[in-house]
């Protein structure tokens, strides 16, 4: 493939060039209706280095330069701490939105908090999680530029005053947003768009007015309260912890944004900063907010708040303008996960837009009695805030009715949402909701974490499917293609040689490259059901022992991730995982059979070695609960095979590849709701099945921790007794289409033939895809692979 074009691709600072700025871009720019801003507590970029060569073709320039001064590009490279703004599928999703957007030639804006510290590293000490501060800044960053001429106050706590000319929020608490730009190359297209990250700083006069003899000391030492707010990110995934903290850094990302959103709709003629627009009523015509996840729900209350008690609108048009401007993506069904904030916190923080949420919720009642009228349980369960013990705001709810559109993200989510937890704004609404399913970024995903795959891809069908992944579809006709199917094998066995000397290493560990790389990598959680995998590792182990001499398919099996150091369950399996290795890897009877090994710190930039070189994907939650996946999506595009149920985007992806080039198990939606009717007893399942039973009885009597044999005494009792997502009615088809698993292994060509298929099938799961959807159906702005002129090319 082509790494680089014969003349120099122009260096960003040239894309700022006066006549480019002021003759080129405003003619591009032309074609765009409005701007999207992107709004998410989460952006996981990972590393910046290489992914940059390539949307710039400047890998081979770079590789040359390198080595002309006696360096070497991938020590380079493995220096570059990885950007862990985020926890895992929602931040890394925001990330590939910005790849594409850009490569779209969407004019996009990602907004979020510059953190301190991203997420934990991850040590194993003696089996167990450890977690480590990430202090990712400690070098600086060279891709950020502080943008100071563009801070912004925030205000936090006071009072409110009703006046007759409107109402004052007043002896407010001040801290400033110090936005910190990045700059996001789109593919080859001569666009970089911009990532806007805020820092919170404490001004000058911070606790100085209040501060008497001996109190200066103090004063500037409670500057870092101020300053906290953007100090670290909270590490849950799927789960909802109502800290105070956490709401200041909702607010502060929100009002901080939407003050330069409407700065810039001021400003409005390109290069100016003279004031030119003050109509607002074009404001949805010309900004499109996209809010990910309920995190930032915060600016539907503040652009109100802006509109009404800053900009003097009446409330009507306000409310026009705020919903036609704002969208809401949703990315879960867990109940434990939404967010529902106290309102006696919100009384406290943020007092006036407590006001504007009871007044948006008093006419949305009124609205749903005039449409529902005598329906009572209807009006409680709408509500925007939760009566009955603490009353808390519900942010979901709030986003429904703040926004014009609605999407879950993948169809079977989008059809949960309106069946089950929305079904009541769908009724009101049936307009407002649609389906945007997830996608990935193939430039990150393939063409940089497996530029072998790619190699061989360009060679067959050329190198447009970068732009455009549905070309992939022309692999079809090369499935039973003898020279095909061994160029893909031998791409995938090359990858899997390098991940096992990565692993050999970094890890001491030591892995048979012919066994089958089994991976399940992604945040620990119940739902997505690592002790199944658990309990077929302990089943596969105990069919060797029991008939040692049989042809087995040998394994290795890994499992990463990082589970919330709150979460204990989460921390439990991990140490399971590695109490499990610790006994099946020293067992000589089984040899390199089976190996059990657990990915410490499974990050982005682990999972661009890891999944190259997988065989197998575990994609295995209960049906109904994995909202989308992309990590599947990921697996599918470099050439893995998926075991996995119908859950999430694994859904779409057997519709695409077909169903027989997965091997799909297990309950439907259907059949979890009708057991749950029924009643789970988990009991009967474990006297059923011998092999579950046998598993079982090994982890509770400590097999698998002799030294401390009642270790997993609480994972034991939740599975036989609380266990929400069902792991032992799923479990003896799990480990039947295991033994499918396996018997294809041991015929690699028709194996590889059905990675073809599902390489051939994951054109769908481009983020190009998705967000050219997320452009004409809710934006209204229409993407374009047009390629603008280079700077020195004017």
């Amino acid at each position: 493939m082509n790494k680089g074009y014969s003349k120099p691709f122009p260096i960003l600072s040239e894309l700022i060039s006066t006549t480019y700025k002021y003759k080129i871009l405003p003619q591009f720019y032309n074609f765009i209706t409005n701007r999207v801003y992107y709004i998410s507590l989460e952006f996981y970029m990972g590393r910046t280095l290489q992914n940059t060569m390539v949307n710039l073709a400047l890998e081979n320039a770079c590789d040359e330069a390198t080595y002309q001064l006696g360096l070497d590009m991938e020590e380079l490279q493995e220096m570059e701490e990885d950007a862990g703004l985020g926890n895992g599928g929602l931040g890394r999703l925001a990330a590939c939105f910005l790849d594409s957007m850009a490569s779209l030639g969407l004019a996009a804006y990602g907004y979020g908090i510059r953190y301190e510290f991203g997420i934990f590293n991850q040590k194993i000490v003696n089996g167990w999680q450890v977690e480590e501060a990430d202090d990712w800044l400690r070098f600086g960053n060279p891709w950020e530029k502080a943008r100071p001429e563009y801070m912004r106050p925030v205000k936090f706590y006071g009072r409110t005053e009703h006046h007759p000319d409107g109402v004052k929020w007043v002896d407010t608490q001040v801290v400033l947003a110090l936005p910190y730009d990045t700059p996001i190359p789109g593919y080859r297209n001569n666009i970089v768009n911009t990532m806007r990250l805020w820092s919170a700083k404490a001004p000058c006069d911070f606790n100085l007015k209040d501060f008497n003899v001996g109190g200066y000391i103090q004063a500037v030492l409670d500057r870092n309260l101020a300053e906290n707010i953007s100090r670290v990110l909270y590490p849950n995934d799927n789960f909802f912890e109502g800290k105070e903290l956490r709401l200041k850094q909702e607010y502060f990302v929100v009002s901080a944004t939407l003050q330069d959103i409407i700065r810039r709709f001021k400003v409005s003629k390109f290069g100016s900063r003279e004031v030119v627009r003050t109509d607002f009523n074009k404001l949805p015509d010309k900004v499109a907010i996209q809010l990910n996840d309920t995190h930032p729900a915060m600016a539907i209350p503040e652009l109100m708040r802006v509109l009404v008690d800053e900009e003097e609108l009446d409330w009507d048009k306000a409310w026009d303008i705020c919903v036609r401007t704002c969208a809401y993506t949703n990315h879960t069904v867990l109940p434990e996960a939404l967010e529902r904030w106290p309102i006696d916190l919100f009384a406290h923080l943020l007092p006036r837009h407590l006001e504007i949420i009871y007044e948006i919720n008093r006419r949305h009642l009124e609205n749903v009695a005039a449409r529902f009228p005598g329906d009572h349980e209807r009006l409680c369960r709408m509500s925007l805030v939760e009566e009955g013990g603490q009353k808390r705001v519900n942010m979901a709810h709030l986003c429904i009715v703040g926004s014009h559109a609605v999407n879950g993200v993948a169809q079977i989510h989008s059809d949960i949402l309106t069946a089950t937890i929305f079904k009541d704004f769908y009724e009101m609404d049936p307009h407002k909701f649609q389906n945007k399913t997830n996608g990935i970024t193939p430039r990150r995903w393939l063409v940089m974490c497996n530029p072998g795959l790619a190699e061989v891809i360009a060679e067959r069908i050329g190198e447009d499917f970068i732009r455009d992944l549905d070309q992939l579809k022309g692999l079809l006709k090369y499935v039973n293609d003898e020279a095909f199917i061994r160029d893909i094998a031998k791409v995938k066995q090359e990858n899997k040689l390098k991940f096992a000397a990565h692993l050999e290493e970094h890890y001491k560990v030591k892995i048979n490259p012919n066994s089958m790389f089994d991976i399940q990598v992604k945040r620990i959680h119940e739902y997505k059901r690592q002790l199944l995998n658990c309990l077929h590792m302990i089943t596969y182990y105990n069919r060797i022992k029991k008939e040692p001499n049989k042809q087995w398919t040998p394994r290795t099996v890994m499992i990463g991730g990082k589970a919330a150091p709150g979460y204990h369950t989460a921390k439990m399996i991990i140490r399971m995982i590695t109490a499990i290795g610790e006994v099946i890897n020293n067992d000589p009877v089984v040899g390199d059979r089976l190996k059990v090994i657990f990915l410490e710190n499974y990050r982005v930039t682990l999972a661009e070695k890891a999944i190259p070189a997988a065989d197998l994907s575990q994609q295995i939650s209960t049906a109904g609960t994995e909202a989308s996946g992309t990590g599947n999506m990921k697996f599918m595009l470099n050439g893995a095979l998926t075991i996995g149920t119908m859950d999430g985007a694994n859904v779409e992806m057997a519709e695409e590849a077909g169903d027989g080039n997965l091997f799909i198990f297990g309950m439907r939606v259907d059949d979890v709701t009708a057991l749950d009717k029924k009643g789970y007893h988990a009991v009967d399942y474990y006297n059923r099945l011998p092999e579950l039973k046998q598993a079982m009885d090994q982890i509770s009597t400590g097999f698998f921790s002799p030294k401390q044999p009642d270790l997993f005494k609480e994972i034991v009792d939740m599975l036989m007794h609380h266990d929400r997502f069902k792991v032992f009615a799923d479990y003896e088809d799990y480990i039947k289409c295991q033994e499918q698993v396996n018997e294809l292994y041991k015929n690699p060509k028709e194996w590889t033939k059905k990675v073809i298929y599902n390489i051939a099938g994951s054109g769908k799961f481009s983020s190009d895809r998705t967000i050219s959807q997320y452009a004409r159906e809710i934006w209204g702005v229409e993407p374009t692979l047009e390629k603008i002129p280079a700077p020195d090319d004017i």
